[in-house]
């Protein structure tokens, strides 16, 4: 499995998932709104500016532990095989929600 996912695949798999994105100065915030439409504490952050296309290594890790999964579960997120609900179901697994 690659490590290096695209920046634009990132951020739309992640509203795929049941993330809403923000726009503020710098960076792209990602806030994770359950099904039912309740606004949770799982949130993460992209950066728009002079920022590489592609990211990788620790800022997948960073990623990863702001969403509440481990590596290989973000990189399943952002693949699609990992589904919103299934996401979802680990987060109330894990005492997230």
């Amino acid at each position: 499995m690659r490590k290096n996912r695209p920046k634009a695949d990132i951020e739309t798999a992640l509203t795929a998932k049941g993330f809403q994105q923000t726009r503020q100065t710098n960076h792209n915030y990602f806030i994770f709104h359950t099904q039912d439409g309740k606004k949770s504490r799982i949130k993460t952050k992209t950066s728009f500016g002079h920022k590489p296309k592609e990211i990788s290594g620790d800022l997948l890790n960073t990623m990863a532990r702001q969403c509440k999964l481990t590596n290989n579960q973000f990189l399943q997120l952002v693949d699609c095989p990992l589904s919103r609900q299934s996401y979802e179901g680990l987060l109330q697994e894990g005492g997230h929600l």
